[in-house]
């Protein structure tokens, strides 16, 4: 994570606000502006000029993307590059050492051209060109995380079709009713490692109950909630600047299942509302609900150092 990344999230919870429990839990850091919810800015000149190069470099990436898939065959440090394990460069480091083999047989030949039919193991394991694709979705109500349903129901995949010609996963679960920030990728370490419980990827949730949340309760939870699994522990709660005291402002890293409507249930409050403003770093800003975008290569690169 940058410094100035780090300030922004230090900002969010007020410059007063203790690490657990507090008085003000600041949205205008971290909740998108122009929202409906928060009410929206006038539009500006500049602001529709930033939405076009943003379209226009997504297109671009997604346009790459395209080719390399047409493509009969490939360069063999490209496909190497492709399937996330390193760079070119070192690629070819690796094909001169006679660590790749094609089809069975040691390659070492600079330049050597694979068919996407080609069997490359580097290894021993056998691995794809796939390019890794980041789709960052601002999830809609009524959809659920998975990529099929038995019932038929609505999925997130419904929404991200035409965001990759390669097939993505959404990274975790938001349930049915919950919205907000969710990536979807197709490179698998970055999805174990998001969601093993051993990271502790931080989410942050704007919560809206059925009543207004006392201080007793908010210290109550700020010191823990037994649940099933265990005690339930989130490393900020506040209430949000400038909203009713049913609203509040939650930072958790556990992944339990449903596991702030739970916590807010055995204290006999009910989650009107779910909605997750940040996921790992990554937050919904200039994202319509049921919109995505794909991931600059400064956000992959900051995922990869967390």
């Amino acid at each position: 994570m940058t410094n100035a990344s780090e300030g922004r999230e230090r900002k969010t919870f007020g410059k007063s606000a203790p690490k657990r429990g507090g008085k003000s839990f600041d949205t205008r850091d971290k909740y998108e502006r122009g929202s409906l919810k928060y009410g929206r800015r006038p539009s500006s000149g500049n602001e529709k000029a930033e939405d076009k190069t943003r379209s226009f470099v997504q297109k671009r990436r997604l346009n790459k993307i395209d080719k390399d898939i047409h493509k009969d065959t490939i360069r063999l440090n490209k496909y190497i590059a492709n399937s996330g394990i390193c760079s070119r460069r070192e690629a070819d480091e690796l094909i001169t050492q006679g660590l790749v083999e094609v089809n069975g047989k040691v390659v070492t030949e600079m330049g050597y051209q694979v068919q996407k039919s080609d069997k490359v193991i580097f290894d021993g394991q056998n691995i794809t060109p796939e390019k890794p694709v980041y789709v960052l979705l601002n999830k809609p109500k009524g959809y659920i995380s998975t990529t099929k349903d038995d019932k038929a129901r609505k999925t997130v995949m419904d929404l991200v079709s035409n965001a990759s010609p390669y097939r993505v996963f959404p990274v975790g679960r938001l349930d049915r009713s919950t919205t907000g920030v969710i990536l979807l990728t197709n490179d698998g370490h970055m999805t174990k490692k998001l969601t093993h419980p051993s990271f502790d990827a931080k989410k942050i949730y704007h919560v809206t109950l059925d009543k207004k949340l006392t201080g007793e309760d908010m210290k109550l939870i700020a010191e823990g909630i037994r649940l099933d699994e265990g005690v339930a522990t989130v490393d900020q709660i506040s209430y949000i600047e400038g909203k009713p005291k049913n609203e509040i402002g939650i930072e958790i890293h556990i992944g339990w299942n449903r596991v702030i409507r739970r916590i807010f249930q055995r204290l006999g409050y009910e989650v009107e509302a779910l909605d997750r403003v940040m996921f790992a770093g990554l937050t919904k800003k200039n994202i319509k609900r049921g919109h995505w975008r794909i991931l600059s290569e400064l956000e992959v690169n900051n995922l990869k150092m967390l």
